[in-house]
Parts: C-alpha cells; structure tokens; sequence
C-alpha cells in the first residue's frame, strides 16, 4: 500500500484522526504507562521512513533532464544544440552519448565549434528524446533505486554503472552500432567472408 493510500484510509475514522493529531504534535506515549495505539505506531514508523528513505514509503523522485534543442540545419542535417549540457546533468561524457546517439539513429555526425552536435539526417525533437529516454534507461538509472545518481566505469572491457545513493553494481552493455540496411555490397562481403 502506498503512504497516500493509507493515509487516505486513515482520514476515514475519527478516533484515528485525532491520535494522528495528537502524534504529529509530540509522541503522546513519553512519560506515560499506556499502551501504543496501531495508528501512533504506523504513524510514527512511516514518519521515520519519509525522514530515512523516501523511496521505501512509495514515494518516488523523478529523474528529469532539460529538453533536448533540435533544430533543422538546411535539408539534410540536424543540429542538437545542448548535448554537452544534458551530457553533464547526466554525469556521462559527450563522446558516450554521441555514440548512443549514431548507433540508435543510423546515422554519422560530428561536433562543431560551439560544441553542438551536428548529426547527418532530419530529426525531430521528439526522436531525439526517445532514444535519451531510452539512454537514461540503460545507461543512467539504477535498476534498484532507480536513482540518476549514478557513475560510469569500465574495467576488462566490460562497463558498470555504480549507484551512489544505493550502492548496487550492475553491467551494462557496449553500444552496438545500431541497425545497418542490407545493401548488395554488404550480403556481397558477408558471403565473401563466410565462404573464406
């Protein structure tokens, strides 16, 4: 049950409601030889939980970065202006993301002079978020806690992503280069390097 539903559940009765008034002002039980009502009991536990661990009473923080500014550049060409400051939000490096970037999209690109990424293809706003999405989900939350606060390592080839406010260790995976259409020179070579 979540902190709000109980409270809500507990809003219900009038005796409850009073020993949570009378809890919120001090601990009623100090000083006295009566016995703890299950209300004070849940009321102070949950009370000390909210105060500990926000996440194990239901309630949940929610990972937001800035929205990323996409903007057409002629006809075959998208530039993605913030990628540096969303890179930093998220503790990850640039070059990492960029490479997320081209593989989920299909595409090459490079860096400009104002450190804005100029990727080759038109792309909405609304793509670009959804494979960010899809980046935080994979490279960025904790699986456990779901924190954003998180670090990058990588040691033998393998990459693991360390929670700071849980301390759970996970691996993930490299960065595969993303979907390649089957042109008639790459079946070509395929067949060339399996009959080989």
């Amino acid at each position: 049950k979540s902190l709000a539903a109980f409270e809500a559940e507990l809003g219900g009765d009038e005796s409850t409601e009073q020993s949570t008034r009378v809890d919120r002002a001090g601990e009623p039980w100090i000083g006295t030889d009566r016995d703890y009502t299950y209300p004070e009991l849940l009321g102070r536990f949950y009370a000390i939980l909210r105060e500990n661990n926000l996440e194990a009473t239901g309630e949940k923080r929610k990972y937001t970065i800035v929205p990323p500014i996409v903007t057409p550049d002629g006809i075959k060409r998208t530039i993605f202006a913030n990628i540096e400051d969303i890179s930093k939000r998220m503790h990850r490096s640039p070059e990492h993301v960029t490479r997320y970037l081209y593989a989920e999209l299909g595409t090459t690109g490079s860096v400009d002079q104002g450190q804005h990424l100029v990727i080759k293809g038109r792309f909405k706003q609304k793509q670009i978020e959804n494979v960010l999405r899809h980046y935080i989900a994979e490279y960025v939350a904790c699986k456990t806690c779901k924190s954003g606060d998180t670090s990058l390592s990588k040691e033998n080839s393998l990459s693991f992503i360390k929670c700071e406010s849980c301390g759970s260790t996970r691996t993930v995976a490299a960065i595969n280069k993303g979907f390649q259409a089957a042109t008639k020179d790459r079946r070509r070579a395929e067949r060339l390097a399996a009959g080989a």
